[in-house]
C-alpha cells in the first residue's frame, strides 16, 4: 500500500519542518540503508499544544497524543530528507522520553501514541518496532515527550 494513502486514509497531515534549533541534524542517513534520526518534540506545526510532565501538568491521554505528534513530526521531515515515504522498509528502532512525575511510571502506555500510528501506517511486521519508554525529570521547552528513531530503507 502507498504510504500516502494510508496517512490520508489516517487523516495525518505532514507539514515543512523547521530547522534544527541547535548544532546537530533532523537526521543522519547511515549507509545506503538506514537512517537514524535526532530527538523530535510534540510540536503540532510548531506550536506546543501540551507541556509540563505527564502524570501531573499532563495526562495521560495528552502524553499519548504527544508521543502521536512526535512521530509524525519524524515522518515530516523524512519525508523532507527521502522525498518519499515508501522507500522506507521498516522501524527499527523507537526511542520515547517521557518528562514523568516523580509518581508516574506508565512510560509504556505514553509511547503507545507513537508505536500505535507507526503500526498503523506501516503495518504490524514493518511498523512495529524494538522500542525503550524512558522516564525523565524535563525535557526541552518543557515537552512532555521526545522520540527518536532509526529507520531501514529498502
Amino acid at each position: 500500500m502507498d504510504i500516502y494513502e494510508r496517512l490520508r486514509e489516517l487523516e495525518v497531515e505532514l507539514y515543512t519542518p523547521n530547522p534544527p534549533t541547535g548544532i546537530f541534524v533532523h537526521m543522519k542517513e547511515a549507509g545506503e540503508k538506514y537512517i537514524y534520526t535526532s530527538g523530535h518534540g510534540c510540536a503540532e506545526k510548531g506550536v506546543l499544544k501540551h507541556v509540563g510532565k505527564v502524570g501531573a501538568e499532563v495526562s495521560l491521554e495528552e502524553g499519548i497524543w504527544s508521543a502521536r505528534q512526535c512521530a509524525i513530526n519524524i515522518l515530516s521531515n523524512l519525508h523532507m530528507q527521502l522525498g518519499d515515504l515508501n522507500k522506507i522498509k521498516r522501524i527499527i528502532k523507537v526511542l520515547g522520553f517521557v518528562a514523568s512525575s516523580d509518581d508516574f511510571f506508565s512510560q509504556p502506555k505514553v509511547m503507545n501514541g507513537a508505536s500505535q500510528l507507526l503500526v498503523d501506517i506501516f503495518g504490524e511486521e514493518n511498523g512495529k518496532a524494538a522500542r525503550s519508554a524512558i522516564g525523565v525529570n524535563v525535557l526541552p521547552s518543557n515537552q512532555p515527550v521526545e522520540v527518536e528513531m532509526i529507520v531501514e530503507l529498502k
